[in-house]
């Protein structure tokens, strides 16, 4: 005969019915871990940006990535740089910048209340948080180089692989998330091009009755690119001519045009005419004043000069002001770019003569001298 021990069956009983209670109120109370625990996941949307992918050229970097599970206070967000890159002794903190969904987060060499630490490694940067979580889905931007501003901006930057080709930077630390992002480092193109050099300068005759640099005195006669014929003077009556100038260039720092004559309109009897005034060849420009005639001073019987329409060096010759022809060039017209040849004052200007004489100027049928223009492109 068997006999059955009851009460040990009872208790044996019980006991499992209160493991099943208990075990029903941790689950009912959340005790079990893997109801709170967070899961890592890739970072999104995560990318590093250059200033300058060349071999072996110190380069900006710019990060951007979202924290699906965000950063608790006191773990960390690391990068991690591949064999190849160079990381400076002296890059710290003040070369970098960290924005928390466009929030400046303040930097330092370790962390302490709202202040992020930050330490380097040749191939590591970690970043210790501090004060306040980072929210789940932000989004963190960092700059690393001269492109970091805030607080100071920085003067050292990460070298590139002097190796070309495509390099995997990686992204985690004690944070839940990590995540990989790619960089390709390649020689730089060269361009090359060639401009062939353009320079023409022209000369070109006025008509008769044309104005000259607002003078009430048009001009008396029409010249060529070759001539400029006064033809007779007359005592007390000033005569004008002109002719137009031209450039055409593509110099970058433009060009510049002065012109000179061989000697004093001279005849063959020894007689000239002096430069304006009064044989005291003036090279600042000045209104235009009639030989004085004074019979001791023979030059001062007869003279001329010339006036320039341009606006160079601040539109010295302004309205209607001359200066004497000289045997040392004397700059009548430029521009400090390329120029077309036709725009005034950039391509074209116009350049008077003015000759005047008094009843003193010696007779003579032979008056001459020769101009020369010249005109100097500077590249």
């Amino acid at each position: 005969m068997y006999t059955i021990d009851t009460t040990r069956a009872h208790t044996a009983l019980g006991a499992i019915a209160t493991l099943v209670v208990v075990s029903l109120v941790l689950m009912t109370v959340g005790f079990n871990p893997l109801f709170h625990k967070a899961e890592a996941a890739n970072l999104t949307n995560l990318s590093d940006t250059l200033s300058d992918s060349d071999l072996g050229t110190p380069s900006n970097h710019r990060f951007q990535f979202v924290i699906p599970n965000g950063v608790l206070v006191g773990q960390t967000i690391q990068l991690n740089f591949p064999v190849g890159f160079t990381l400076p002794s002296g890059l710290d903190f003040n070369d970098m910048d960290v924005l928390d969904d466009s929030t400046e987060i303040t930097l330092a060499a370790s962390p302490a209340g709202a202040v992020w630490g930050v330490s380097t490694t040749t191939s590591t940067i970690v970043f210790t948080t501090s004060g306040s979580l980072v929210s789940s889905s932000s989004v963190i931007l960092i700059e690393i180089g001269t492109n970091a501003t805030t607080g100071s901006t920085g003067d050292t930057r990460i070298v590139n692989p002097v190796a070309g080709g495509s390099y995997e930077l990686t992204v985690n630390g004690t944070m839940a998330d990590s995540g990989q992002t790619r960089v390709a480092i390649i020689d730089d193109v060269l361009v090359t091009a060639n401009v062939d050099t353009v320079f023409t300068f022209v000369i070109s005759g006025v008509a008769n009755g044309a104005s000259v640099n607002g003078s009430a005195t048009t001009t008396s006669t029409t010249t060529t690119a070759t001539t400029l014929p006064f033809e007779t003077l007359a005592s007390n009556v000033s005569k004008v001519l002109a002719q137009d100038l031209a450039v055409t260039s593509n110099a970058i720092n433009g060009f510049v045009v002065t012109v000179e004559q061989s000697q004093n309109l001279l005849s063959s009897t020894g007689a000239d005419i002096d430069g304006f005034r009064n044989g005291l060849y003036n090279n600042t420009p000045v209104s235009w004043s009639s030989p004085t005639n004074s019979i001791p001073d023979e030059r001062t019987w007869g003279h001329w000069g010339l006036t320039s329409e341009d606006d160079l060096n601040s539109n010295e010759f302004g309205t209607d002001l001359w200066v004497s022809a000289s045997t040392t060039p004397r700059q009548v017209f430029q521009h400090a770019t390329s120029s077309d040849g036709v725009t005034p004052n950039i391509g074209t200007t116009r350049v008077g003569y003015q000759a005047q004489i008094t009843p003193l100027q010696e007779a003579g049928d032979d008056y001459t001298t020769t101009l020369t223009y010249i005109a100097t492109p500077t590249f």
